[in-house]
């Protein structure tokens, strides 16, 4: 009898379930209330213009005032979630700060991580006036292929696209690099392409040819739900199912040292400064072996390195720098706590921790007075002595343009590569909430903390400069050559030093 009432209970509760999830299958394609947007978007500036300690540092109050105000008059009618998130990128773009962004809600994130779509089938490397093909994931096209230049997509030119996306894309300040390097990682550029101009089966593509000569082809939207390529992807993936495994492959994918001995050189990858990597040792018994085998040339990329935890970021630049530093001049909050807390992740702990670490400066913020006043001093035990090439681009960020700027201008230091994407000044980061908006579920990042790196530096906006400039080609893509790695073992082999 008990397994009978068991069995009954366990069919209800299935049923249950069943018309739970049935009540609450998640429509993408659901349209908001202009009401409850106006709602949502009110709260989204208000919140900005109470907490975010960089509203104004490269725009003025009167422009973002009427970027707001134009915000919120575009919402006449209602909207999807995509439609409101494009309108709140269009306005957050505005503030300069890269680490101020519009996420899609949670639910929408679980829909676009389980849902097959179709979606923009090329990666592309965009910088100036010029868009090549890095990679079509379309196994069925013979025709656009990896170094393709690309003229323009349905009629819009390569200028035209660009200026658009842009529009949508954040960054520190005013580097353009980030912004390019933005679209170029991934599928963005094709994301923003689908959100913004729509994604027909076939869109009409002008490119040039091996000749040289101007042309135009179909190019054909990727299918995963009929493309053998993602059956071909998850049978890899289960190849990797194994967690130790699949950990090592993680963890060497973050960060790795290949030595090569005879020619006395050193090649440090670094993708990230986050936490849970093993960074603290890998750095000392990495630079431990560098002392051991005497190895004279020190290659260090970051430059698909986003940034992490300044803590690791620091450590690194300690086993390089040949003098003391301190992190920021200044790094102060607006507020301890905001009256839209419900709104913001962890608020409440937030409040508390910044209650034992902040004090309230004469000018009425809150400053964390231990990063303003230490200094940090170069590791001793297998500090590194030899030459030191770090590749940067528009991918380093945040903590990664601490550690490039740090070590600047260091006689045995040549930064190679592009402008990066993270402020040389400073920037809004540190403790970096997510704030969901209430009917939408629309997330923003809302940094706590302004740092200013060094009062005396220029505040012009840009990024940490390289030294040595390495800039993108046609043929280096298409022949899939690393241009900035090139360019450093070039440096190398003349053996001279860039920086006198």
């Amino acid at each position: 009898m008990k397994k009978i009432i068991h069995l009954s209970l366990a069919i209800c509760m299935g049923l249950c379930c069943a018309c739970s999830v049935t009540r609450d299958s998640f429509d993408p394609n659901r349209k908001y209330p202009p009401e409850q947007l106006r709602t949502d978007y009110q709260i989204f500036r208000h919140i900005l213009e109470e907490s975010h300690p960089g509203l104004y540092w490269y725009a003025s109050k009167e422009s973002l005032d009427q970027y707001f105000d134009r915000g919120y008059s575009a919402i006449q009618d209602s909207m999807t979630e995509t439609q409101f998130r494009i309108l709140l990128s269009y306005v957050i773009a505005r503030i300069d700060c890269g680490h101020t962004a519009v996420r899609y809600s949670k639910r929408y994130t679980h829909y676009l991580d389980t849902a097959r779509l179709k979606q923009f089938p090329l990666v592309v490397k965009l910088w100036g006036d010029t868009m090549v093909v890095a990679a079509n994931i379309n196994p069925l096209d013979s025709v656009v292929k990896k170094g393709m230049v690309i003229k323009s997509i349905e009629g819009h030119s390569v200028q035209e696209l660009r200026d658009s996306l842009f529009n949508y894309q954040v960054t520190d300040g005013y580097s353009l690099t980030g912004k390019f390097q933005s679209l170029s990682t991934g599928f963005s550029f094709g994301g923003w392409y689908k959100n913004i101009y729509g994604l027909p089966d076939q869109m009409k593509m002008r490119y040039l040819d091996s000749a040289g000569q101007e042309r135009e082809t179909k190019l054909a939207v990727y299918d995963p739900r009929a493309d053998t390529l993602v059956d071909a992807h998850s049978a890899f993936r289960k190849g990797m199912d194994r967690v130790r495994q699949r950990r090592q492959w993680d963890l060497f994918g973050s960060r790795n040292l290949q030595v090569d001995t005879a020619g006395s050189t050193a090649f440090m990858t670094i993708n990230t400064f986050s936490n849970g990597n093993h960074l603290k040792s890998f750095f000392r018994k990495g630079f431990r072996l560098l002392d051991e085998k005497k190895i004279r040339n020190l290659i260090i990329d970051v430059r698909s390195n986003g940034g992490g935890d300044a803590t690791n970021s620091t450590r690194l630049t300690r086993y390089i720098i040949d003098k003391k530093f301190k992190l920021a001049d200044s790094l102060y909050a607006l507020h301890r706590r905001s009256r839209y807390g419900k709104n913001i992740e962890k608020d409440f702990f937030y409040g508390v921790l910044l209650t034992f670490l902040t004090h309230k400066g004469l000018d009425g913020k809150y400053h964390f007075g231990y990063f303003e006043r230490h200094y940090f001093h170069p590791i001793r035990n297998h500090h590194y002595q030899g030459r030191v090439y770090v590749l940067v681009g528009g991918n380093s960020f945040s903590a990664t343009s601490l550690f490039a700027g740090c070590l600047k201008g260091q006689k045995n230091v040549t930064l190679v590569g592009e402008e990066t994407g993270g402020g040389y000044y400073g920037n809004s980061a540190w403790v970096i909430p997510d704030v969901t908006l209430p009917n939408t579920g629309i997330r923003f990042r809302l940094p706590k903390f302004r740092l200013v790196v060094d009062r005396h530096r220029l505040k012009d906006g840009r990024g940490v400069m390289p030294d040595v400039q390495a800039l993108p080609s046609t043929e280096a893509i298409r022949r899939g050559i690393d241009f900035k790695a090139e360019k450093v073992r070039e440096l190398i082999q003349a053996g001279a030093d860039p920086n006198q």
